[in-house]
Formats: C-alpha cells, sequence, structure tokens
C-alpha cells in the first residue's frame, strides 16, 4: 500500500461518518452538562455559598451567561469540522473560520447582556454600545457569509485530476497532524482557565480569546504550509493569489482577538469582505477562462 493510500485510509478511519456522528454526540452531552453545572455555580455564587467575584467577571453572577458554556462546545466541534472540511478546498475551510468567527461573537453577546444598564443613556454608556456593535455585527457577518456562500457555489467545477488526488492527500495528512494539536491547546487552555478561576482566582484573560486564539495562530501557519504544497500542483496566479488572499483574511480575524470593542468587530468584518471580494475576482478570472 502506498503513503497516499495509507493517508487515505487513516483519514477515513479518523474523520469517519460514525466517529462524525459520535464526537457530534458527545459534544452535545458535554454541552448539556456544562449548561447545567453553570447554572449551578451561578446559584452558589449568588447565595454566598462560593465566592467568585475576585475574578472579576459577570459570568458567574446572572442565568443568561450559562449560554456561554454550551456556545463554547459548539464552537469547539465546529473547530473539528474545519479539521475535517480541510482537504475539500481553501474556499470551504475559510468559509468554516467565518462561521466559527460568527458565532464567537454571538456566544459574546450572551456574557455581555447582563452587563447592560438600562437606566443609562445607551450613547454614553460603555457596555451598552458594545451590545449595539455585537449585535450589528453579527448581522452583517451573516449576511456576508451568505454572499459569500454563494459566491463559492458559482465557482466552475474542474476534474480531478492524478495532481489533485496527491495534493488532497496531502491536506488530509494536515488535519490528520492538526487533530491531536488543536485537542492538546485546548485541554491546556481550559486547565489554564479551570485553574485561575478556581483555584488560584486570578485569571483576567479575556474568554473570547481563550482557545481560540491559539487556535486561529494554528490555523494561519496551517494555511501557510497547504499554500507552499499548492505550488507543487499548480502554477496558476489567480488561484495562488486567492489562496494568499485567504490567509490575509484569517490573519485579519486572528487579529480581532487582539482588538476590543468596535475595532475587533471591524477587524472581523474586514477579514470577511477582503475573502469575499478575493473570491469574487478569482470567480471573474475562471469564468473568463472557459469563455
Amino acid at each position: 500500500m502506498s503513503i497516499q493510500q495509507n493517508i487515505e485510509s487513516l483519514f477515513g478511519s479518523i474523520f469517519s461518518e460514525r466517529s462524525l456522528k459520535r464526537v457530534e454526540k458527545y459534544i452535545l452531552y458535554l454541552a448539556s452538562f456544562g449548561f447545567v453545572v453553570h447554572l449551578a455555580i451561578i446559584l452558589l455564587n449568588n447565595y454566598n455559598i462560593i465566592e467568585l467575584s475576585i475574578v472579576g467577571t459577570n459570568l458567574f453572577s446572572n442565568p443568561i451567561s450559562a449560554l456561554y458554556t454550551p456556545f463554547s462546545f459548539i464552537l469547539i466541534y465546529e473547530a473539528f469540522l474545519l479539521v475535517y472540511y480541510i482537504p475539500r478546498s481553501f474556499t470551504t475551510a475559510v468559509g468554516k473560520q467565518y462561521q466559527i468567527m460568527s458565532l464567537i461573537v454571538i456566544r459574546k453577546i450572551f456574557k455581555d447582556i447582563p452587563l447592560v444598564d438600562l437606566n443609562a443613556n445607551w450613547l454614553e454608556n460603555a457596555n451598552n454600545q458594545q451590545l449595539i456593535f455585537d449585535l450589528v455585527g453579527v448581522l452583517i457577518i451573516f449576511f456576508l457569509i451568505y454572499l459569500f456562500k454563494k459566491t463559492k457555489e458559482n465557482l466552475p467545477i474542474k476534474p480531478v485530476s492524478e495532481k489533485l488526488d496527491r495534493f488532497i492527500a496531502s491536506k488530509k495528512l494536515v488535519s490528520i497532524i492538526l487533530l491531536p494539536i488543536l485537542f492538546i491547546v485546548c485541554i491546556v487552555s481550559f486547565s489554564n482557565w479551570f485553574n485561575g478561576v478556581f483555584i488560584e482566582q486570578t485569571f483576567n484573560e479575556d474568554l473570547n480569546n481563550l482557545f481560540f486564539n491559539e487556535f486561529f495562530t494554528i490555523m494561519i501557519l496551517a494555511d501557510v504550509f497547504i499554500l507552499l504544497l499548492s505550488f507543487q500542483y499548480t502554477e496558476r496566479y489567480s488561484q495562488l493569489i486567492r489562496n494568499t488572499g485567504f490567509i490575509i483574511s484569517t490573519i485579519l480575524l486572528r487579529l480581532s482577538f487582539s482588538a476590543d470593542g468596535l475595532t475587533s468587530i471591524i477587524l472581523i468584518i474586514s477579514g470577511i469582505v477582503f475573502g469575499l471580494i478575493i473570491l469574487l475576482i478569482y470567480n471573474a478570472i475562471e469564468k473568463e477562462k472557459t469563455t
């Protein structure tokens, strides 16, 4: 059996339909269990049975904040699916990254809603402004993802060649390597958060950056590696520019974790808009070649 066949077999075993269904089921169980546990911690904290106010977050004082936990598990599952989608195409993987960013913003809304002050002037209160930025940002991001998906459907279908098969096998190997790395990053991030909140009670990092900061950094490195691999299988200028543009788009998404407030939302929207424009130009070039 050749190396390519071994990679195909291993990928098929790890990401089989049965495995995907099993991961989905376990994530659902964990999300439900985490939601109940989070609600219980909020109850204990509000009745002063345990003291978590030193953490400096509203995550353990309002029941609405408990929605943050199941959404976190859903995001982890989406990250797993992104690793699974990597061999399909650059465009599919980037589209999944956009979806993950939209869910991160939605999850942030659940954490920030309890901070809203209904008695304050909405244009003067920073927490109220942030909620407006996030709500409008989600709508814009959701619409841009729709446009990206519609544009992706207009991509010309190309026949599968032997060179393309080898390239897909290479990307499957990247997915196989990425999976344990992301699992380790997830465990380490959760351990650091748990230790900081419940043991040392000194954890001050923004929860929205937890895990996904490192996750998008790893995805940028993986995208660059795949881009380098693609040089062996294609010399088409338009495809190389498209793939490079998608990497720039991912970098903009990654930069949003280092920004706050409106700047963070603008960086996310800018990253998706950049990727959408790159895809529109690529489609136009490819259609000209087929006419």
